[in-house]
């Protein structure tokens, strides 16, 4: 279970997962060695999957942007390794509706999303896909730990 210091420890960390133990023990009411050892705990319990890096994917190569949904009429145990196996391939998802994966590729250029179309084709099972090109990006977002309204809000 995740309590509001939890999550408030949660918060500091996705703003800026760089802070010391002490200025997370600050930020939450706490000391540093017992924010340390919560953050631990969050870690140990998979609440913390991963500490990493927020980088700009245009400013490394990976501007284009596309979600492509795969359509199969069989799929092999293989094919979760196979997708990862995809270098462009960033997510793969298991979905229900019209098709049965979605995946968010993120490569250079349009010939290389064309290449990462290519290799899915050649997945055992794979009968098509339908690909939406991103044109802009108006924002992605974290799981927010604070706010557990799913509902919208009206503007003030």
């Amino acid at each position: 279970m995740v309590d509001d210091i939890d999550r408030a420890l949660l918060a500091c960390l996705q703003e800026d997962a760089t802070q010391s133990y002490a200025t997370l023990g600050k930020a939450v009411g706490l000391s540093a060695g017992s924010a340390h050892d919560r953050v631990r705990k969050l870690r140990d319990r998979g609440v913390i999957r991963r500490t990493t890096v927020d980088v700009d994917p245009a400013a490394v190569d990976r501007g284009v942007s596309a979600f492509v949904m795969v359509d199969g009429n069989t799929w092999m145990g293989d094919t979760r390794e196979a997708l990862a196996a995809i270098p462009g391939i960033q997510e793969a998802h298991i979905i229900a509706g019209a098709a049965s994966l979605l995946v968010k590729i993120r490569t250079a250029t349009t010939e290389d999303l064309q290449a990462v179309l290519r290799a899915i084709f050649e997945i055992g099972g794979v009968t098509g896909t339908q690909t939406i090109v991103v044109l802009e990006t108006f924002f992605e977002r974290p799981v927010s730990v604070l706010d557990q309204r799913t509902e919208p809000q009206p503007a003030e």
